[in-house]
């Protein structure tokens, strides 16, 4: 008769046998032993050698009153490896021999909850198979979009498969055997896993210790129906995750291209100008953002105001790519932002200051008779300058006469009335802004701009000229011809771009009314030579005028005619 002994090993209660538990207390001591000139992990190694001993113990035990016996202790030594297989004092286990055998491995299928993205079922099953991970996700992909067959396996799985949590679960998933030296290799693995993370500041060593088989019995694991009904949130979590990555790689690929963009041009910009090239708005800007600031000073503000919060949009984007990316230090950032300040405010200071110069218009207006009589038909044409003003375009540029530079425009525009003073005349005004209404009026009569009456023909210049480097904004010239009724004129065809909102009786578009005769009525021109393809009314009965001062209908028919006029007097019907 044996005396028996209670013990609790990892975390169950056995009766065992009082030689047999002598002889499970020499094995733990030498495996204890092997350990001690190593000790790190020693007493994890210890625990899950206990808990592998104990589920061992349980699959022989099928009566809770029955006693372990000396017998099972030899099955489990020999299923776990003999202590001498690691080094380890033979006298201090057995005085009898034991022949070393090998056990083949199983493979398991788990999942595993250290390689997973959503549930562990593509990398648990990887392991089961045989290949890495990512390969099987693809495979899972590919089944899932494919046929549509793997999305409801993979849940189908992920409620009814175990996830491997002890480290004896983790060996049978790889299809490694349960012993001593590969749950010491586990361990050392997992816990320099650890280590590292700590070293590269990681909360918390505890979470992959906390795999250990006590963890199994200390509370009662979740069903796999729970796990997946408590994760359906984290798979919206992994959605906006996913989301939130694509919008950070737009950020950065937005921000890098304006950043590139800004860097070719800004430097493109000083190599242009070291290297001498003038181009004409080169020559011209400098001068048409007359400011109290130097231009290159302006430059660079625009530069800085625009590079710096794409900066700082590039660095947002890295950061929420990678947790891992690190942000601006506190000196940085505050000098970024003082410089970004510095030209925001200098901006602001120099579009005042340009505002200020230009907030103003003038007009200078100087009147010329003509000298003609009514039976002369006036011809109106324009004369350009053949070596600039190439077309109608409005442009703005630096040409050089007679070794003087002047600012060169072609912004003209050439009006025909009726004159209310019963004599032909021609009015020239000419537009300018500045600082003050005076100063304006001071601009605007600096603009150079001739004309030429030769007999009966009025010769205009096509262009302005100003003294560089006035640059004065929105200047023009308009010019208007008044001519008595009854006077007749001809629009050459150099006119065809210049003639702004003629009125004429016809309601003919501005840009076909050249090559044409006309002759002036009580209130606007009438046409003389034109065809019925030049009105733009659709019956040649019917005559509609609208302008910005008035609108004028004209009804022709066999029963009279007539006429609406609306205008500032009100409306007026005839």
């Amino acid at each position: 008769m044996n005396k028996t002994i209670n013990i609790n090993l990892g975390g169950l209660f056995f009766h065992i046998d009082e030689i047999a538990y002598q002889k499970l207390n020499r094995y733990l001591n030498s495996i204890r032993k092997s350990l001690s000139d190593d000790p790190q992990g020693k007493d994890e190694i210890i625990k899950d050698i206990e808990m592998r001993i104990s589920e061992l113990l349980s699959d022989r035990i099928v009566d809770e009153r029955q006693v372990v016996s000396e017998n099972d202790i030899d099955e489990i030594v020999n299923v776990m490896g003999q202590p001498e297989d690691y080094n380890v004092d033979e006298e201090l286990f057995n005085e009898t021999p034991y022949t070393k055998r090998t056990r083949k491995s199983t493979k398991k299928l788990y999942r595993d909850g250290n390689d997973k993205f959503l549930g562990g079922v593509a990398s648990g099953t990887g392991h089961y198979i045989g290949i890495e991970p990512i390969w099987s996700r693809i495979i899972w992909l590919l089944l899932a979009f494919g046929t549509g067959v793997g999305f409801f396996a993979y849940i189908l799985l992920w409620i009814l498969l175990p996830e491997a949590k002890t480290t004896a679960e983790k060996l049978e998933m790889e299809g490694e055997s349960v012993n001593i030296d590969n749950i010491e290799k586990k361990i050392r693995e997992e816990f320099s896993e650890i280590s590292q993370k700590v070293k590269d500041g990681a909360n918390d060593m505890g979470e992959k210790i906390s795999s250990a088989d006590y963890k199994k019995y200390k509370t009662k694991a979740k069903s796999g129906l729970q796990e997946f009904l408590d994760t359906i949130g984290n798979i919206i979590m992994v959605l906006l995750k996913v989301f939130a990555k694509f919008i950070g790689a737009l950020i950065v690929f937005i921000a890098a291209i304006t950043l590139i963009s800004l860097i070719i041009g800004f430097f493109s910009w000083g190599s242009i100008e070291a290297l001498g090239i003038q181009t004409e708005w080169l020559q011209v800007s400098p001068h048409f953002f007359n400011t109290a600031l130097p231009y290159w000073l302006i430059i660079l503000f625009v530069f800085m105001a625009i590079a710096i919060p794409f900066i700082v949009l590039f660095m947002l984007g890295l950061k929420i790519l990678s947790n891992n990316s690190k942000s601006f230090g506190k000196v940085t950032g505050l000098t970024l932002l003082a410089i970004w300040i510095v030209a925001i405010l200098g901006l602001t200071f120099s579009g005042i200051d340009f505002s200020s110069r230009y907030k103003n218009a003038g007009t200078d207006t100087t009147k010329h008779e003509l000298n003609i009589s009514p039976l002369d038909t006036l011809k109106i044409s324009m004369i350009k300058n053949e070596d600039f003003d190439d077309y109608r375009n409005n442009n703005l540029r630096i040409i050089d006469t007679d070794g003087k530079k002047q600012l060169f425009s072609n912004n003209v525009d050439v009006d025909i009335r009726n004159s209310d003073t019963g004599s032909p005349y021609i009015k020239i005004r000419k537009y300018a802004h500045g600082r003050s209404r005076t100063k304006a009026k001071e601009n605007a009569r600096k603009i150079e701009y001739q004309f030429n009456l030769t007999d009966k023909n009025l010769q205009l210049n096509s262009f302005f000229l100003n003294d560089f480097p006035n640059g004065f904004f929105d200047q023009d010239i308009d010019v208007i011809i008044y001519l008595p009724e009854g006077y007749t004129v001809y629009l050459d065809k150099s006119t065809r771009y210049y003639l702004d909102d003629v009125a004429n009786v016809q309601n003919i578009y501005d840009t076909k009314m050249v090559k044409h005769h006309y002759i002036m009525t009580d209130s606007e021109l009438d046409c003389l030579d034109c065809n019925k393809s030049d009105s733009n009314t659709d019956d040649e009965n019917i005559y509609l005028k609208i302008d910005d001062d008035s609108v004028n209908l004209k009804i022709n028919s066999e029963d009279g005619d007539a006429e609406v006029k609306i205008d500032e007097n009100g409306v007026t019907i005839k």
